[in-house]
């Protein structure tokens, strides 16, 4: 996990085969520029950084249920619960599933926890559009295959 750079997530750990759920894994670095002022003293993970983490996930989903033809992009938070602190050295357990998919737009539950318990959780919708002219879609599968996504059974040759 590279927070300060918003890299969140480090692996992907399982794609259910229908493609309605998926659990990442995002280890909370013991030292990041965010913990500078989050707190002097007592370090703890920002909140909107866990929901980003939480989107992420989810993210990672939407591109394999879209075989990385389209791009999602976070457009709501609902429920968003955050039930705890997270501390540098923690490993953060992810799991998102989709609830509806339809008009553009996929909405899904997530949750955090650690060690099996839980932290924090929302349900996220996100906009699924083409991908913006340039490099990012050259980015992402770049940092896929850095969190041991599996493209090549989501990306076709």
């Amino acid at each position: 996990m590279r927070p300060e750079v918003f890299k969140m997530i480090d692996r992907v750990v399982s794609i259910d085969p229908s493609l309605n759920k998926i659990h990442c894994q995002g280890l909370v670095p013991q030292e990041s520029s965010i913990f500078e002022g989050h707190f002097p003293g007592h370090p703890i993970m920002p909140g909107v950084l866990l929901i980003e983490a939480m989107a992420q996930s989810t993210g990672w989903l939407i591109l394999a249920r879209n075989r990385f033809e389209k791009m999602p992009f976070l457009a709501t938070v609902k429920e968003g619960k955050l039930r705890t602190f997270v501390v540098p050295g923690q490993n953060l357990d992810l799991y998102s599933e989709i609830l509806h998919e339809g008009s553009g737009f996929v909405v899904a539950r997530t949750q955090g926890s650690i060690d099996g318990k839980l932290i924090c959780s929302a349900e996220l919708t996100f906009r699924v559009l083409p991908w913006p002219e340039g490099k990012m879609k050259a980015v992402v599968m770049k940092v896929a295959e850095h969190v041991s996504f599996p493209l090549t059974e989501f990306v076709d040759a």
